[in-house]
């Protein structure tokens, strides 16, 4: 368990899979957005053991690290390092030294962007290194549920029912919050924009200029904020470049780098050769959903206006949602959207390692209609068997049959379901 700025202590369900790869794995990288919780959780599973924590985020560490790596790490007990992407160099240093000695648990490390693709990076530690992603918290830490919708679906398919008393209002609430520790923290709407005005601001300015020296950062920003509104949508480059008067090499670098630095996340398109017409087009989501809010400067009130971006944001919220408990769910599966040229889509898919599916739409409305199960319909026709349920989540209270394998179902499943 970690204590947050919440005022109470709060479980993360990364710790349990952390404190196992530390037993076998001499290497564990700890790696996610800034201000999500690592450095937090490193310090508490540090607690107890013999253990050095050293910070790069500040300069006299940093230089000490470039000046002697090896001489940095030489340590008898555990390592914490925070922040590694802020001096690679150290992992060739590491490399040697667990090389020589290969007991388990000897480096905790914490990143704050996707080390092993920096081109600086002199050695991927392979199998001597196992990678954990924190995100920021889930819905289901936040109000202490069973966060297990996936193991459960999985499990039980479409005898899984779940009812609901959150309210459209309410989504829109947890939309705009995100999962920051520090935001979700602030109660205060006006000092929760200023987090996120300075949190991105700070991640451009500092970390992805780190990564790679930008040109003219108003382009990023501007890229950001077009992302922002495009959440849960195709991701196409030629467009994207083309709106912000960009080469189209330039935004896909520009891309890659807020990936890098954990602001978005691309879904992948998915295909199992079931159509030839199925686009290979990834979808854009951002990593926290109040975030993406705060960008396109919509409170929640404003967020399920008529005309509003409540859809898109949802949507991105949900891929998200799926995204975080994959890293804990024991049902080891990947996350994918499906799209046909003839515009037949379906917004997530869940395959587990058996080519088992589910398929998930996401609807903003409290009401569902037939039509909106098109999708998981021509996924049903082409798996058969492999389909283990179609789910059409909504904003409405009840789980409700539309047929074979298909229910709608309560958003709050998610986080609620066990």
């Amino acid at each position: 368990m970690v204590s947050t700025t919440l005022g109470r202590i709060v479980p993360r369900h990364a710790e349990k899979t952390v404190v196992e790869a530390l037993s076998d794995t001499r290497v564990v990288l700890i790696n996610g957005a800034r201000q999500s919780g690592k450095s937090t959780l490193v310090k508490h599973l540090a607690k107890g053991r013999t253990a050095e924590c050293r910070d790069l985020d500040r300069e006299f560490m940093r230089q000490a690290a470039i000046s002697d790596p090896e001489g940095f790490i030489d340590f008898p007990g555990m390592m914490v390092i925070d922040e590694i992407q802020r001096v690679p160099e150290l992992l060739l240093a590491i490399k040697a030294q667990v090389d020589a000695d290969p007991r388990p648990g000897h480096y905790l490390l914490t990143g704050s962007a996707r080390i092993l693709g920096l081109h600086a990076l002199p050695d991927t530690l392979v199998g001597r290194m196992e990678t954990i992603e924190l995100w920021p918290f889930s819905q289901g830490e936040i109000d202490d549920t069973p966060d297990r919708f996936i193991d459960a679906i999985f499990d039980q398919g479409a005898d899984l029912r779940h009812s609901s008393e959150v309210s459209r209002a309410d989504y829109a609430e947890r939309i705009v919050r995100g999962g920051f520790p520090e935001a979700v923290s602030r109660t205060n709407g006006r000092r929760r924009r200023r987090f996120f005005d300075s949190y991105v601001g700070d991640l451009i300015a500092r970390d992805v200029n780190e990564l790679s020296k930008i040109e003219r950062l108003p382009d990023l920003h501007a890229l950001t904020r077009l992302l922002a509104a495009r959440s849960g949508q195709l991701l196409v480059r030629q467009s994207i470049g083309n709106d912000l008067g960009l080469p189209a090499s330039t935004a896909t670098r520009y891309l890659s780098l807020l990936e890098e630095v954990y602001l978005i996340k691309r879904v992948p398109a998915w295909s199992r050769n079931l159509s030839s017409r199925a686009v290979s087009t990834s979808k854009v989501a951002f990593v926290d959903s109040g975030v993406a809010a705060n960008l396109l400067s919509i409170d929640a009130r404003g967020l399920i206006r008529p005309g509003g971006l409540f859809g898109p944001l949802l949507e991105g919220f949900v891929l998200m949602e799926l995204a975080r408990q994959l890293t804990w769910s024991e049902a080891q599966a990947d996350l994918y959207h499906y799209r046909t040229k003839d515009g037949v889509e379906v917004d997530a898919v869940l395959e587990n390692r058996r080519g088992q599916v589910v398929g998930i739409e996401v609807k903003a409305s409290s009401t569902v209609r037939a039509d909106d199960f098109k999708g998981l319909r021509h996924l049903a026709d082409r798996l058969g068997d492999d389909l283990v349920a179609g789910i059409v989540l909504h904003t409405g209270t009840q789980t409700l049959p539309f047929g074979d394998r298909m229910r709608a179902m309560p958003v709050s499943a998610l986080w609620e379901a066990g």
